[in-house]
C-alpha cells in the first residue's frame, strides 16, 4: 500500500523531472519538499526497493513506468478537485491549490470517475495546466512565456508557471485571468520588463511575472 508521503515524493520526482523524463537530484527534490537531503535519500532508497523510481548515487532518480503512473493519477485528481472548488464551490484560483493537495490523495477511482463525468470532462484545471485523462494521455496546447513574446504579439493568457496565491492576487489585480487579451507594446532591455496593453490599459510588468504567465499567439 503507498503512504501518502510515498506519493507526494513521486508528484514532486515528477514535476522536478519534467513529467518524469529527467533526473532530479536528492538536493531539488528536498528543497522542493522542504526536507533534509538524507531524509530524501531515505525516501528515494524506499520508493526504489517498491519499483516505483530508480536511484543510482550522485546520479539522481527516476520514475519507473508504475511511478510515473502513480504521479499522474495523483495530478489528475488534484486538477480535477481544483476545477470542482473553483467551478462548484465558488473558491478562487488562489485558494485552490492547498485544498486540492489534501484532497488528492484520496484512492476511490469511482469518485474521480464520476467527479470527471460530474465536471464534464475538463481538459484544464484553473491555473490552466492540462488534466490526464483516465488513461494518463494529456492534451498540451501551443504555449510560451509572456517573455518570450515579441513587441506588437498579440496574445491570450492560457496559464501561469507559478501558482502561489501571492501571483494569482497579482494577476487578479491587475484583471489578467486564463483568456485575457493581451498585446506587447514595448521591452525593455534595461531590466526586461514588459510593457503590455491589456483591458484597453497599457501596464508595465516585472521580468519575474513575465516569466510565470503563459501565454498563446493570437
Amino acid at each position: 500500500m503507498i503512504t501518502l508521503t510515498e506519493e507526494n515524493y513521486i508528484k514532486a520526482i515528477y514535476h522536478l523531472g519534467k513529467q518524469g523524463e529527467h533526473n532530479v537530484s536528492t538536493n531539488a527534490i528536498a528543497k522542493d519538499m522542504e526536507t533534509k537531503a538524507s531524509s530524501v535519500t531515505d525516501m528515494v532508497k524506499k520508493l526504489s526497493e517498491k519499483g516505483y523510481a530508480d536511484y543510482k548515487k550522485y546520479q539522481g532518480v527516476t520514475l519507473t513506468n508504475t511511478g510515473r503512473k502513480i504521479a499522474i493519477g495523483v495530478v489528475r485528481k488534484h486538477r480535477l478537485w481544483e476545477v470542482f472548488l473553483v467551478e462548484k464551490l465558488n473558491f478562487s484560483w488562489d485558494e485552490i491549490h492547498e485544498v486540492a493537495e489534501q484532497l488528492e490523495h484520496i484512492k476511490s477511482e469511482k469518485l474521480i470517475k464520476q467527479l470527471d463525468a460530474f465536471l464534464e470532462y475538463p481538459t484544464h484545471d484553473p491555473h490552466g495546466d492540462p488534466i490526464p485523462d483516465e488513461t494518463g494521455k494529456i492534451k498540451s496546447i501551443d504555449k510560451i512565456l509572456l517573455s518570450q513574446a515579441q513587441i506588437n504579439d498579440s496574445c491570450i493568457c492560457v496559464g501561469v508557471q507559478d501558482s502561489s496565491s501571492e501571483f494569482l492576487k497579482y494577476l487578479d489585480k491587475n484583471k489578467i485571468a486564463l483568456g485575457t487579451a493581451l498585446k506587447v507594446i514595448h521591452k525593455e532591455p534595461f531590466d526586461n520588463s514588459v510593457t503590455i496593453e491589456v483591458n484597453s490599459k497599457e501596464l508595465i510588468i516585472s521580468n519575474l511575472i513575465a516569466n510565470n504567465l503563459f501565454v498563446k499567439l493570437s
